[in-house]
């Protein structure tokens, strides 16, 4: 009788066991199973690290959390393309699955980086609504629906670090905070009561590093994971930051 020969996935997967070692790639062999994601084939390895060699080897590090798309943290670069690892299946990737870390972020180890950078950039633009919590200041102005629509398309950020990963002016020689942060000062100048510091987060655009850093290469639209209209965002805030620098020019900041 013949027998049946199981079906497998191959990876190979680039892997850097501290940020000041040098990278490499392994490759593993697992067995398939029906409505595989790249994390579940990732969690298979850690389960049994064994690679393609049949070699003993460490589990692999990578970042994750909620599972479903939401949370950000499983950004990876898989297949040349960098994207949530969560909703990449398996059934829907060619083969070998190619997986590598973020070049835009500095390595831990293997597919996990250090996403600092991102969390730097939104606390310059200040993308909060600050409110003194020591009193009850009532309830807060109520937004018009249809600005609230689009604002909330805005708020679906999971601050994934994809966009700034495809955009070409993010990297170690460029201080470009990236599209993420430039969308996210947006949707807080539009809140009503985070409007009240809508001149601060202009003012950190139009800084070293800020709006005109960008390129207009237009990949970070194409990139994000959640269909947010990043470049829709920037050119509102290039007209915006025009006409904060005229009025900062003529000493008037009246609306």
């Amino acid at each position: 009788m013949t027998e049946t020969k199981t079906k497998t996935i191959k990876l190979i997967i680039t892997r850097q066991d501290s940020p000041e070692t040098a990278p490499y790639d392994e490759e593993f062999e697992i067995e398939y199973r029906p409505n595989m994601n790249v994390i579940s084939a990732l969690m298979e390895i850690r389960r049994n690290p064994v690679n393609s060699k049949g070699e003993h080897t460490t589990p692999i590090n990578w970042d994750m959390n909620c599972l479903e798309e939401v949370c950000g943290a499983c950004s990876m670069v898989i297949n040349g393309r960098p994207r949530q690892s969560c909703t990449a299946l398996v059934d829907k990737l060619e083969q070998p699955i190619r997986l590598k870390p973020m070049k835009t972020f500095p390595i831990v180890r293997d597919l996990q980086v250090d996403r600092s950078r991102m969390f730097d950039s939104l606390k310059k633009v200040k993308a909060w609504v600050p409110i003194d919590g020591t009193y009850d200041l009532g309830p807060g102005p109520r937004m018009p629906e249809k600005k609230r629509q689009w604002a909330y398309e805005l708020s679906k950020c999971m601050t994934c670090g994809v966009c700034l990963e495809a955009c070409p002016n993010v990297n170690s020689k460029s201080n470009f905070i990236g599209p993420a942060p430039l969308s996210q000062v947006r949707l807080f100048n539009a809140h009503p009561t985070g409007a009240m510091n809508k001149h601060e987060r202009l003012d950190a655009l139009m800084e070293d590093g800020g709006l005109s850093n960008c390129g207009n290469s237009q990949n970070c639209v194409k990139s994000c994971p959640k269909g947010i209209p990043l470049t829709t965002s920037i050119a509102a805030l290039n007209r915006d930051t025009t006409l904060r620098s005229f009025r900062k020019f003529f000493g008037s900041d009246a609306e």
